[in-house]
C-alpha cells in the first residue's frame, strides 16, 4: 500500500462527510473517534465558528482517512501539539500513514490505537521517523451485557449530581482526585472546569443512607446509540464496600432508558484481567 492512499484534511466537516458512515457503521468500536470529533465541534460551536488554528497560535489538526476502491477502511486525526488516535489498522495501512506521517514531519508525542494497529504503526514509525516508541498505558473496552447489580447491593441510594448546593464543589473535588489517580496532567477548578473533558457529562452520586456521597460516575453525551460510562470514582477511604458498582449499575440503567443501544466504559488494564483491547504509545522517544 502506498502512502498517498491516505487522504488528508484539515477540514472537520470534510472527512466527517467523507468517513461518517464507516465510523457509525460499528460506533463501539469507533467510540473514542467519534467522542474526539463531537467535541472538537462543540469546541467550534463555542468559539461561534470563528476561532481558527491561526487566531489561537496554535498548529492544525491533520484528520485522515484510508480508502480502496471509493471504500473507507480507516481513519486518524493529529491534534497538535498532542497526539494521534487510530482506528484498527491492517499493518500495511498503518505502515503507509506511518510514512506519511514522516514525510510531513510530523512530531507524535503518543499514539492512541487498539493493540495490533499500535504495535504495526509503531514499528513502522521507529522505520521512517527514526524514533522508538514504549506502552504507556493500556486500557480495556467493556460492553455492557446483562445489566447486574452488585450483591449484596451496598446501603444507600444513587442521586443525580446538581441536587444539592455543595454537590459541584464535591464533584470538581473527586474529578481532580480521580486525575490524579490516572496521571492525567490536567488542572480541574473554577475557572478551568468548561475546557476539561470532565465538563459536559451527566453524574451521579451513591450516597450513604446518611446522605453522605461516597462514589461517583459520570457518562458522556450519548453518540450513535453508545453511552460511554466515565469516569467511576470512589475515594480511597470508601472503596471496597461495593459503591462504585452500584454506582455504575444507576448510570448505566439511565442510560438505557434514555435509549442508548450500547453501554461501555475503559478501565486501566493495569487494574484489570481481561486482555487490553486498546493501547497508548509514548513516542516521543
Amino acid at each position: 500500500m502506498r502512502a498517498d492512499d491516505w487522504h488528508l484534511t484539515h477540514d472537520v466537516d470534510g472527512f466527517l462527510d467523507r468517513t461518517g458512515t464507516f465510523l457509525h457503521a460499528r460506533p463501539v468500536r469507533h467510540i473514542v473517534t467519534l467522542s474526539m470529533f463531537q467535541k472538537l465541534r462543540e469546541r467550534e460551536a463555542d468559539a461561534g465558528g470563528t476561532q481558527t488554528a491561526a487566531a489561537t497560535g496554535t498548529r492544525v489538526p491533520v484528520f485522515g482517512w484510508v480508502e480502496r476502491a471509493g471504500e473507507v477502511g480507516g481513519t486518524f486525526y493529529h491534534l497538535p501539539p498532542g497526539g494521534s488516535g487510530l482506528t484498527p489498522l491492517s499493518p500495511a495501512r498503518a505502515d503507509a500513514l506511518a510514512a506519511r506521517l514522516a514525510g510531513l514531519g510530523c512530531s507524535l508525542p503518543y499514539v492512541s490505537a487498539d493493540r495490533d494497529t499500535a504495535a504495526a504503526f509503531a514499528k513502522a514509525w521507529q522505520r521512517y521517523a527514526g524514533v522508538g516508541a514504549a506502552f504507556r498505558v493500556r486500557l480495556c473496552l467493556y460492553r455492557l451485557g446483562e445489566l447486574t447489580p452488585p450483591r449484596p447491593v451496598p446501603a444507600g441510594r444513587g442521586r443525580s449530581v446538581g441536587e444539592h448546593s455543595g454537590d459541584r464543589d464535591q464533584l470538581m473535588d473527586w474529578c481532580r482526585e480521580f486525575a490524579a489517580d490516572v496521571e492525567e496532567d490536567v488542572i480541574i477548578d473554577a475557572g478551568t472546569w468548561a475546557g476539561t473533558r470532565f465538563a459536559r457529562k451527566r453524574y451521579t452520586f451513591w450516597e450513604s443512607p446518611d446522605g453522605v456521597p461516597v462514589s461517583m460516575a459520570g457518562v458522556n453525551p450519548m453518540l450513535a446509540g453508545v453511552a460511554q460510562v466515565d469516569p467511576v470514582y470512589t475515594p480511597a477511604r470508601f472503596r471496597g464496600r461495593g459503591y462504585a458498582g452500584a454506582v455504575t449499575v444507576e448510570v448505566s440503567r439511565a442510560a438505557l432508558a434514555a435509549g442508548a443501544e450500547s453501554v461501555v466504559l475503559f478501565t486501566n488494564a493495569a487494574n484489570a484481567t481481561s486482555t487490553p483491547s486498546t493501547s497508548v504509545l509514548d513516542t516521543s522517544g
